[in-house]
């Protein structure tokens, strides 16, 4: 399993923008190969910023790298820069191994 995570510094002000892009948008994600669950994270303030995290689950690296190449993930961040700046910087991405998962399913 492997975990890919982009978080944003969302400037202040633009929070409903933010969240209406991301809410509003159509993904592709359910029809691609290896993908798991996506969740949107809506984190603390800091100084000049709201961090929100976008944290998507894949059955593997090879699935997700696949995905960064496909027609499809072109599609879904097409519009990704909008119209107004909504956050500060470039996405910070951080990509994770899975090492160990405790479910409480049955």
């Amino acid at each position: 399993m492997y975990i890919a995570m982009n978080r944003f510094k969302v400037l202040p002000g633009a929070e409903e923008e933010f969240e209406q892009m991301w809410l509003n948008r159509d993904s592709k994600l359910k029809s691609v190969p290896g993908f798991v669950e996506f969740h949107m994270l809506k984190g603390p303030e800091g100084e000049g910023h709201r961090l929100y995290s976008s944290h998507t689950v894949w059955e593997s690296e090879e699935a997700f790298v696949a995905w960064t190449r496909s027609e499809a993930f072109r599609a879904a961040h097409g519009s990704a820069g909008g119209t107004r700046p909504l956050y500060a910087g470039h996405p910070n991405f951080e990509g994770f191994a899975v090492i160990q998962t405790i479910s409480n399913e049955a």
